[in-house]
Formats: structure tokens, C-alpha cells, sequence
């Protein structure tokens, strides 16, 4: 992968290699060998810094269970801010500072992260907004192998936020919008509190372009698009007025970089070469399994499929006969159709076929061809009827409707089991270890 356009322009400083600390508190079950760096990215933030800082670094000292290490990135200030973190560095052991003479937030943690030598690499926002008691649950499944990247949450099951409407609200929408347009299952994107195993990070790297607030988000979706494990953590998260972001300007870039990603994965540049999983196996040297082939797959998504089929049958009945009240039938019967087709593939993407690898596009254009078929038969089925029986009633077209769905939706499971979503029995379990959403 080539170099982004501006990283030969780009100067990382490290004033020095500061060894990691050793585990703080008592030995404790689950403590581990796996160190951990924590990135603190900063800009402009001579005030906020030291009180992170000493916050952070006396959690870590008390009762953090690994050998961590502290960096504070700072990319491009034009206050005080890397005379204090230098100050800070030499009175806390175990504090690095890392100076870069570019702006982002996105590149500080691709740079200093890209060339850590810890096993697990972390980041939260100098605020501190996201609470600490966060930060063991975030590294634990990362130390011990169980997931790839971890995530603070504010809008998992659980969670705990303080903040005020218009950003509470402008958060919902954006997650919303990316779990619409790109089906992912994890909740939170861009609250600051993530980590990740640097094995399984770097390579991903190498595929991020974003250098500010879109980063998360990139990063995110690569992973989610590579079959990593996302394990999410509901937070406490408590808002400071004193931001940095500027809410409209990084919205949209955050939908131009939602637009950017859509189309890297659709040409197959998202696919990044990681490390594999293992398939599951069973713990239990006595265990009773079922030959392979033979796990209830083919059952599973019957059932399914005729359950989604049922509920969107009915959905399209209703929805048509509450339009054939404005339009003629071929009208009413192309509006309902189309909403409930797409609204019957995502469902079936994520619950029928939800071990396949079948991208959300290649899903809705498979689907697009069949919605096409399905037009043209049911639309024929009620034309027919009506022209068999002028005077028949909207409830008996809309029971032919019925009828004539059913049989659509028969061939429509043939041919997204066998071409659209092919494969998916054998594809392994989903690799998202997430929470429901409250």
C-alpha cells in the first residue's frame, strides 16, 4: 500500500524510549504480560494536559494489572502545550511525548501507534470525558487474545452519558447513519476510548487515509469489514464544554469519508491481509458434535426467511392497501414493494445469511434484480385479477397480492441462498462481540 500524499512532509519527534511500567496493585487473576501503550493525542491543550495526566498516571500506577506506558502525541500546537507534556514527562515516570508538526487527530494515533512496540495500543481523549473505570474492561479481552479492537460505547446497553441534546442528538444520527448505509453492529464510532491488538492494527493502518475525527470511524469499518472481533464497552461518559471540534465541519467530513468507504469496499481495496482466527472448537474433550454440513444451517435460515418473508407479505399488504386509496395498482404495488424489499434484504442479510461475507452492496443489487422479478409478477397477478374481475374489491387484490408474494418469495430464497449469499453455511460465526443496543 502506497504512502499517504503528506507523509513525507511529515516530522515525528520522540525525545526518547521510555520503558514501560510495571503492573500496579496486587496481583490479580487475569493479570497478564501483554503491555499496553495509552495515547493521549493533544492540540492546544496546556490546560487541560497536566490534570490528565496526573489522573491517568496514578490509575495505572494503583491497580492497572499490565505494563502500560503512557505517550501524550502532540500534533502541531501553537500554546504550551508540549513545554508542559515535556515537564510532565520528566516528572512522571513513564510519560513519552511524541511531537508531530501537522494537525490531526487521525494522524497522531496512525503514527505513533503504527510504530508502538506494545501489544495492545490505546487511546482517550485528554478531557478525560470517558470514565476510567472503562479502561481495564477495554485492554482485558485485548490481553488475552479474546478480541482485535475494543470500543467505549455511550449508546450500548448500559451505558451512562451526560452531555446536552444537540450533541446527544447529533451522535444517535451519525451512528444511525452508519449503521443504515454500511450494516455494521457496533454502536458508538466516535467516542474517544478505543484500543487495539497491534498485531491486527497495523495492517489496517496501512489502509487509512483520514487524519482527523473520521479516523474512528475508518478504522472501525475496515475492521468490521475484515471479520475482526469488536468488543464494545459501555462507558460513563460525561461532557466537557471545552472542545476542540468543530461540530459542522467534522460532520461533513465525516459523511464524505461514509461515502469514500463505501466505495473502497465495493472495489475490493478494504480486504487487508490479517492474521486468522482459529474456526470454534469445542472445549469439552467429551463433546457430542454434529458431523460437519449437518448443524441446522439449511433449517436456520428457513425458518428465518419464511418468518422475514411472513412480516414483509403483511407489511406489503398494508402498505398497499393504504395506498390504493391515492394510486392506481401498479403505482401503489411498486411503492410497496420496493420499501419492503429493501427493508426484507437487510433483514435477511443480518439475520438469514448473517454468517455470510456478502458485502451490503452486492446484497441490495442481488436483491434489486429479484425486486425486478417480483414487480413484474405480482404487478401481473393484480392487473390479471383485475382485469378478470373489474368490479373486485381492494381487499381482493390485495389478497392476489398476497398470494402471488408467496410465490416470489419462494424463488427469491433459491436464488439468494445459492448466488447472492453463496457460501454462507460455511462462512465461521460472526466476529462482533457486542453488547445490544438499549
Amino acid at each position: 500500500m502506497s504512502p499517504t500524499p503528506h507523509s513525507t512532509a511529515l516530522t515525528l519527534s520522540r525525545g526518547r524510549t521510555v520503558a514501560f511500567q510495571p503492573p500496579g496493585g496486587p496481583a490479580r487473576a487475569g493479570s497478564g504480560t501483554a503491555s499496553v501503550e495509552i495515547v493521549v493525542p493533544v492540540y492546544n491543550e496546556e490546560r487541560a494536559l497536566p490534570g490528565c495526566l496526573r489522573t491517568l498516571h496514578a490509575r495505572l500506577t494503583e491497580d492497572f494489572p499490565f505494563p502500560w506506558r503512557i505517550t501524550v502525541a502532540d500534533n502541531a500546537s501553537t500554546d504550551a502545550t508540549l513545554a508542559v507534556a515535556r515537564r510532565l514527562a520528566e516528572e512522571l515516570p513513564g510519560v513519552d511525548v511524541v511531537h508531530l508538526d501537522r494537525k490531526g487527530r487521525g494522524l497522531a494515533l496512525r503514527r505513533v501507534w503504527g510504530c508502538s512496540d506494545a501489544d495492545v495500543v490505546a487511546y482517550m481523549d485528554v478531557d478525560l470525558s470517558t470514565g476510567l473505570d472503562g479502561l481495564l474492561p477495554l485492554i482485558a479481552p485485548l490481553a488475552t487474545g479474546h478480541s482485535d479492537i475494543a470500543i467505549g460505547s455511550r449508546l450500548a446497553q448500559g451505558a451512562r452519558t451526560v452531555r446536552g441534546p444537540r450533541r446527544e442528538f447529533v451522535s444517535r444520527c451519525y451512528n444511525g447513519i452508519i449503521r443504515l448505509t454500511h450494516g455494521v453492529r457496533f454502536t458508538d464510532a466516535q467516542c474517544g476510548f478505543k484500543a487495539a491488538r497491534t498485531e491486527v492494527l497495523r495492517p489496517l493502518l496501512k489502509v487509512t487515509r483520514d487524519d482527523a475525527w473520521f479516523f474512528d470511524t475508518e478504522l472501525l469499518l475496515l475492521a468490521e469489514h475484515n471479520g475482526l472481533r469488536v468488543h464494545e464497552v459501555p462507558v460513563d461518559w460525561v461532557e466537557d464544554v471545552d472542545t476542540r471540534v468543530d461540530v459542522v465541519s467534522t460532520a461533513t467530513d465525516d459523511l464524505k469519508g461514509l461515502w469514500r468507504m463505501a466505495r473502497l469496499k465495493a472495489s475490493g481495496a478494504a480486504r487487508v491481509e490479517l492474521p486468522r482466527r482459529p474456526p470454534p472448537a469445542a472445549e469439552h474433550p467429551d463433546a457430542v458434535l454434529a458431523p460437519a454440513g449437518k448443524r441446522g444451517a439449511l433449517s436456520w435460515e428457513v425458518g428465518c426467511f419464511v418468518a422475514i418473508g411472513i412480516v414483509s407479505t403483511i407489511g406489503q399488504a398494508l402498505l398497499y392497501w393504504l395506498l390504493r386509496g391515492w394510486w392506481q395498482p401498479a403505482v401503489a404495488n411498486l411503492v410497496s414493494l420496493l420499501v419492503l424489499t429493501v427493508l426484507n434484504t437487510e433483514a435477511n442479510r443480518r439475520l438469514t445469511f448473517r454468517y455470510a461475507a456478502t458485502r451490503p452492496a452486492r446484497a441490495h443489487l442481488g436483491a434489486g434484480g429479484l425486486f425486478v422479478l417480483g414487480y413484474l409478477v405480482t404487478s401481473g397477478a393484480v392487473l390479471w385479477f383485475k382485469h378478470a374481475d373489474p368490479g373486485a374489491s381492494a381487499a381482493a387484490e390485495t389478497a392476489v397480492l398476497a398470494a402471488a408474494s408467496v410465490a416470489v418469495t419462494a424463488v427469491r430464497f433459491v436464488v439468494l441462498r445459492l448466488a447472492v449469499f453463496r457460501g454462507s453455511a460455511a462462512e465461521s460465526k460472526p466476529a462482533t462481540d457486542t453488547p445490544d443496543e438499549s
